[in-house]
């Protein structure tokens, strides 16, 4: 299939040169484009250099984020190259050509592939722990197990790049955006392994540990506080009927119908995207529906801990909840906020057009 190479790059060195120079050698018919996200002029003899060997560069005024500069890239792409499939790879010696050819080859049809490192040998602990922390954290929202959500070698085809300006996302936080949108719009992800390599301790990345993390966790970080903000009102309500003589079971129901009322009006709004007015009423449903097999299970677990155990009944909810949220958020990103599948070449979002230099 042909394929076009988009690389998104920020303040790059002699790493983007070599890339373009040996992607010319090994594939001389295939388009290289390369997206500079506002570098500035201090970086401009790198890009220039990269023009010489034949990329096409399309230059930013000031710095957007990487999910900016894939979706200018994208969007330039379905103008410029119709039909093409496209794979991105980073700038900075991370993938090899041997990698990027192979995952180039597998692209097909409503399919994304990943090229997903092997985490051996010298890897860096940040990299190290931070991909296995992400691992776990989108296993449990989305119910799919991936080797490697982080990875910036990844192949899309043509059929997918006008859903792939409509993802949310313009730094850092994109490729995990594009990764739970898909799970969402049901399109099948491939991986393929590759390489790991790692340069001068990764030192040229220009990821930043604690803020681009936010970024990436935002979804799970909005739903964690929607659900402690459900748990708060829930625990107070359980307290209360509790505390006027309610029975436990009767607590428990009118402490969720209470909570699951603010929690589903959050997590519909902020957390998982409205659905639109048509989808409202079947999520509603679908929601009311795990909201009461959560009243079972939570009053089961309590009945258990308080009565068997013989925890206080504060304790017992903290525990209790904190074994639920991982639960809910999974089967409410799955199957309660489900958002139609998109027509897979949705018309683009609005993407400021970047500058072009052949």
């Amino acid at each position: 299939m042909a394929m076009i190479i988009l690389i998104p790059s920020y303040q790059p060195d002699h790493r983007l040169v070599d890339l373009v120079r040996d992607l010319r050698r090994a594939l001389p018919r295939a388009p290289v484009l390369v997206v500079d996200d506002g570098s500035g002029p201090r970086y401009a003899a790198v890009f220039a250099q990269a023009r010489a060997l034949g990329a096409e560069v399309l230059t930013g005024d000031v710095n957007r984020g990487k999910g900016h500069a894939l979706k200018a890239g994208f969007a330039h792409l379905r103008t410029a190259h119709p039909g093409q499939g496209v794979v991105c790879a980073d700038s900075d010696g991370q993938h090899t050509v041997t990698d990027i050819l192979r995952v180039g080859d597998a692209i097909a049809p409503g399919t994304m592939v990943l090229g997903a490192r092997q985490f051996v040998g010298a890897v860096p602990l940040r990299s190290r722990v931070g991909n296995e922390a992400t691992r776990w954290i989108f296993a449990a929202a989305t119910g799919q197990r991936l080797r490697d959500t982080q990875t910036g070698l990844r192949a899309y085809p043509a059929d997918l790049l006008g859903w792939l300006t409509t993802v949310p996302g313009e730094r850092f936080e994109y490729e995990m955006a594009v990764l739970l949108a898909a799970r969402l719009a049901r399109h099948a992800v491939l991986e393929m392994p590759i390489r790991t390599v790692y340069l001068d301790d990764n030192a040229s990345s220009h990821f930043r540990p604690l803020v681009d993390s936010l970024r990436v966790y935002q979804p799970m970080v909005r739903f964690a506080a929607s659900s402690l903000t459900a748990f708060a009102i829930d625990t107070a309500v359980l307290l209360a009927l509790s505390a006027f003589g309610w029975g436990l079971a009767a607590a428990v129901v009118g402490a969720r119908l209470v909570s699951g009322a603010a929690n589903f009006a959050v997590n519909r709004s902020l957390v998982f995207g409205q659905v639109g007015r048509a989808g409202v009423a079947t999520a509603a449903v679908r929601y009311a529906a795990l909201a009461s097999a959560l009243v079972v299970a939570n009053y089961l677990v309590l009945r258990a801990m308080v009565d068997g155990l013989g925890m206080p009944l504060l304790a017992a909810k903290v525990v209790t909840e904190m074994g639920l949220v991982v639960v809910s958020f999974a089967v409410q990103r799955q199957h309660v906020f489900v958002q139609p599948r998109r027509h897979r070449d949705a018309p683009s979002a609005a993407v400021p057009r970047l500058t072009s230099v052949r």
